[in-house]
């Protein structure tokens, strides 16, 4: 984990603040972009999967004509999970790049 997560030695409101840091919006363009190709492929995977499952919500959010099947949904959470099993799978240097490449803008 890259400041935190369940167990850890961590300060709580450093940890309350990272995780509510992520911009969704700003996190979906840099999963789209192409420089995730230099991510393992557990994290292109990921990457991708966020691009698709806030399509997805933001369908069922916006959308009053929107309708999906419970196996629509059973299938949607199988894959989610199955990403994050993969990611959880990438090296940790390569998980915590991607945070801060989530996070943050690049400078040059």
């Amino acid at each position: 984990m890259l400041v935190g997560g369940p167990g850890a030695n961590r300060s709580e409101a450093a940890w309350r603040q990272a995780y509510r840091a992520l911009n969704h919006g700003h996190a979906k363009k840099r999963c789209a972009q192409q420089r995730i190709v230099e991510f393992p492929n557990e994290i292109q995977d990921l990457a991708s999967a966020f691009v698709d499952m806030q399509r997805k919500r933001h369908t069922a959010d916006y959308d009053p004509d929107a309708a999906f099947s419970k196996n629509e949904v059973i299938q949607s959470i199988s894959e989610a999970e199955d990403v994050i099993r993969g990611f959880a799978q990438a090296p940790r240097r390569d998980r915590r790049a991607f945070a801060v490449y989530l996070l943050f803008d690049s400078r040059g």
